[in-house]
C-alpha cells in the first residue's frame, strides 16, 4: 500500500510540472495572464505561437507517459499486488492529469488536462488513440471550437474501451471523460453564451470575407 501511494504521489508531482509555465519562465511570461488564462497548449498557441507551443505538448504528453510507463510499473521495483498492473497505469496516468491541472508547483492553476491524458492513454490503451483523434478532428473541423472537440473526442473514448479491453478500460474513460468535461466547464460556459474562441481558419463554415 505504501508503494502504491508513492506511485500516486510521485505521478501527481510530476503531472504539476507544466510546460507551459517551465518554458513561459525562459519566455518570462506566464500564459495564464493571457488568452483564455488555462496553461495548456491550446492557449500557449494562441498567445505565444507554433513554436512554443509545441514545446508545451512535449512536455505535457511526456508527462503521462512517464507516469505510466515508468512510475506506474518499474519505481520501487514492481507493481503493488493489491492493483492489476494495468490498472495501477490508470491510476498513475490520471494522478499526473490531476497533477497538470491542480499544479502544486504552481498555486494549483494549471492546464485542462488533455494533452497529459493522451500520454498516458498511449501506454494504457493505444488503440484508444483512433477514436479520440478522429472524433477530435472531426469536431473541430465542423465546429471550430477546440474545448468542445476536446470534450467530444473524450467521450467517445468510453464506447471504444467496452468494445477493446472491457470494464476496467471504460470505467477509466468514464472518469477521463467526465474530468475533462469538468475542467473545459468555463469553455462550455462561452459556447452557451456565443464567446467562444473558434479557429475560423479551421472551420468549414466560416464566413468568407
Amino acid at each position: 500500500m505504501t508503494a502504491l501511494f508513492v506511485k500516486i504521489i510521485l505521478s501527481y508531482l510530476l503531472g504539476s510540472v507544466s510546460g507551459s509555465l517551465l518554458l513561459g519562465k525562459l519566455r518570462k511570461v506566464d500564459i495564464r495572464g493571457q488568452g483564455s488564462g488555462s496553461a495548456g497548449g491550446t492557449n500557449a498557441f494562441r498567445t505565444q505561437g507554433l513554436i512554443f507551443a509545441l514545446g508545451v505538448v512535449v512536455i505535457d504528453v511526456g508527462k503521462g507517459f512517464i507516469a505510466a510507463w515508468w512510475i506506474a510499473p518499474m519505481v520501487f521495483g514492481g507493481s503493488p499486488a493489491i492493483l492489476d498492473p494495468g490498472v495501477l497505469m490508470m491510476v498513475c496516468g490520471f494522478a499526473a492529469v490531476l497533477g497538470h491541472c491542480f499544479p502544486i508547483w504552481h498555486g494549483f492553476r494549471g492546464g485542462k488536462g488533455a494533452a497529459t491524458a493522451i500520454g498516458a492513454i498511449i501506454v494504457i490503451e493505444p488503440w484508444l488513440l483512433l477514436p479520440l483523434v478522429i472524433t477530435w478532428l472531426i469536431t473541430l473541423v465542423i465546429t471550430g471550437y477546440v474545448g468542445l472537440s476536446t470534450v467530444f473526442a473524450g467521450f467517445s473514448m468510453v464506447p471504444a474501451s467496452w468494445w477493446i479491453n472491457g470494464p476496467d478500460l471504460m470505467v477509466f474513460s468514464i472518469v477521463m471523460a467526465l474530468f475533462l468535461l469538468f475542467t473545459h466547464r468555463e469553455n462550455m460556459r462561452r459556447l452557451r453564451a456565443g464567446t467562444e474562441y473558434r479557429f475560423e481558419r479551421i472551420h468549414i463554415f466560416s464566413h468568407k470575407p
